[in-house]
């Protein structure tokens, strides 16, 4: 699913109206009756609904609703936010309309004043301003949007929360911003909506078709898309009769210290549970009893040292290498890495504490070989990219350091980011707080590495395994709940996850 920004949307709209063709309120229509469904859907039984609606044709939207909304007997009333004295031409034809009906009472808002007392039974639906808002909201709207948050009132927001802007709130000011309960996003999810600091405003958020021209859609570009189950499911390869273990690649992982064995075997684990041929994970001598306990199916490489990584196999038998879960940082660990980073001329995976020494060693971005998969988290990646003050910004962070060291960039977390070299990002949607638990980063290195080692590109290997990594904790949650789940919960998942991507 394409992510467009909201300039791009409004011209996606109008290539419809001159192209389909429609009338630009029969748009609106269709696009309020979508919205009308799925407010019939979420509150059954009808309410009393209080209706704010400003300007623009966000506010022409909330008006067609409102009229829908009182043919089937809610009781509604309009509340028409005056920022200024004209209405866009089609948000005037609605209000004719809605007059017309003579089903609802509508009032003018030109103080605050005249604000409606809010009830926690109320459904109050947002519809002050769309999705072109380009400043922060001040006067009468500002007011209004306060008292709004501060009922006890469902709130509905209608495409986007009034005052939130589509891509960049670095300069917004968040009390004027909608909380909403809901947001019903046309056709297409805001950028916006996939930042953590934005989760307030937007609340549950589903996206309505409302039938723009596929043929835009389709030919307009755009860096930032959403993965979908059928588009990730399209990128697996078949296996076939005569296959065998050679055929789906041998592995390295270099994990494990002393302390720290648990890092070690879930990678091992999640790696052998994602299809790779053959795995072989070079880990401290302490660990080697470990390992072959419970990991039988894993290959196991010893280093010289007791405790940490200290040095690395002949790489030549390996298909793909993953580094950093538990390895530590210490002095002897970072010579390894730099003689490692010179030597690899085959794709690798970079977690953990591996993020971490190059986080405090920056010459090492220099020696990344080609088809390089960082995944780091929050705090690992500020060590190694910098800091930012917002999501948008370190968005951009992320996309610039995946183009500039030709890198495939994991930013883990809600909507995890995926940053390719060529400058398109990938939001995932599987996964859900559970998987907010040690280890689970762990997990997705080792599907990563298992995916690369059977030769897909660094690109397809990172979608299918954060897709794939969500999905196993997605599965894990619905049986077992969200507090109680562990790393090996979403490894156990694993096939199962499988199965649901396949069918």
């Amino acid at each position: 699913m394409k992510i467009f920004p909201v300039q791009k949307i409004a011209e996606i709209d109008t290539y419809t109206i001159e192209h389909e063709p429609i009338e630009s309120i029969d748009l609106m229509e269709r696009a309020s009756k979508e919205l009308f469904k799925r407010i019939l859907k979420k509150f059954p039984a009808p309410g009393n609904c209080k209706i704010f609606v400003g300007p623009g044709n966000n506010g022409g939207d909330g008006l067609a609703l409102a009229r829908m909304l009182a043919e089937k007997n809610y009781a509604v009333e309009v509340f028409i936010v005056k920022v200024t004295d004209q209405l866009s031409k089609d948000a005037e034809k609605n209000l004719q309309r809605l007059k017309l009906a003579k089903k609802v009472d509508i009032y003018e808002m030109v103080k605050v004043d005249a604000m409606p007392w809010l009830f926690p039974e109320d459904i109050v639906i947002d519809a002050i301003f769309g999705s072109g808002l380009s400043r922060p909201i001040e006067g009468l709207a500002f007011e209004v949007v306060k008292a709004i948050n501060a009922s006890e009132a469902s709130v509905v927001s209608v495409d986007i929360p009034s005052g939130l802007m589509g891509e960049d709130n670095s300069k917004n000011n968040c009390h004027g911003i909608i909380k909403a309960n809901f947001t019903f996003s046309f056709e297409f999810p805001k950028l916006a909506f996939l930042f953590p600091e934005n989760a307030k405003f937007v609340g549950e958020w589903e996206v309505l078709p409302i039938g723009l021209h596929a043929d835009i859609i389709e030919q307009e570009h755009t860096p930032y898309k959403m993965l979908t189950r059928k588009f990730v499911k399209s990128l697996l390869m078949p296996r076939k009769k005569f296959d065998h273990k050679g055929t789906y690649g041998h592995g390295l992982l270099i994990s494990g210290s002393y302390g720290k064995m648990g890092a070690a075997i879930l990678a091992s684990r999640a790696g052998l549970r994602s299809g790779i041929g053959l795995l072989t994970s070079h880990i401290p001598r302490l660990g080697y009893e470990i390992m072959q306990t419970a990991v039988p199916e894993a290959m196991v490489s010893i280093d010289r040292s007791d405790i940490i990584f200290t040095e690395y196999p002949d790489l030549s038998q390996f298909k793909a290498v993953a580094i950093g879960p538990g390895i530590d940082k210490k002095q002897n660990s970072y010579r390894a890495m730099i003689e490692l980073l010179n030597e690899i001329k085959i794709p690798m995976v970079i977690d953990a504490d591996a993020i971490n020494i190059i986080g405090e060693h920056p010459e090492l971005k220099n020696d990344l070989p080609m088809g390089t998969v960082f995944t780091p988290h929050p705090k690992e990646f500020e060590r190694m990219v910098g800091k930012s003050k917002d999501s948008f910004t370190r968005n951009t962070m992320q996309r610039e350091f995946a183009k500039e060291h030709g890198v495939t960039l994991v930013l883990k977390g809600a909507y995890t980011a995926i940053a390719c070299p060529e400058g398109s990002v990938y939001f995932n949607p599987t996964g859900n707080p559970g998987m907010a638990t040690a280890g689970s980063g762990d997990v997705l290195t080792g599907i990563i590495l298992s995916l690369l080692s059977q030769g897909y590109s660094s690109k397809l290997a990172t979608i299918i395994g954060v897709y794939l990594h969500g999905l196993a904790g997605d599965l894990a949650a619905k049986k077992i709940g969200q507090e109680a789940l562990t790393a090996g919960d979403i490894i156990n998942y694993l096939p199962k996850a499988w199965l649901t991507l396949k069918k």
